[in-house]
């Protein structure tokens, strides 16, 4: 049962949407699994709470983890 989380600056109700939908998508079209079971988690962090609650104790503590795509990240 795939879950995705995301976590992002604020976005509007359209946007959100939106990237819920080709999330969910892409998860079915890769994995074969049925919408149903596929959970889309959006949550919302302000731009400046973005490095003590994101950035150090969920990305930079967790580097082994990450799966780069489209080369180097800036942190």
């Amino acid at each position: 049962m795939p879950y995705v989380a995301v976590k992002m600056y604020p976005k509007d109700e359209e946007t959100r949407k939106k990237l819920a939908e080709k999330l969910c998508e892409t998860v079915m079209e890769v994995t074969g699994c049925p919408a149903e079971a596929v959970t889309v988690s959006l949550e919302e962090v302000a731009p400046e709470d973005w490095v003590a609650t994101v950035k150090e104790p969920e990305i930079l503590a967790h580097m082994d983890k990450m799966m780069i795509v489209g080369g180097k990240k800036q942190y």
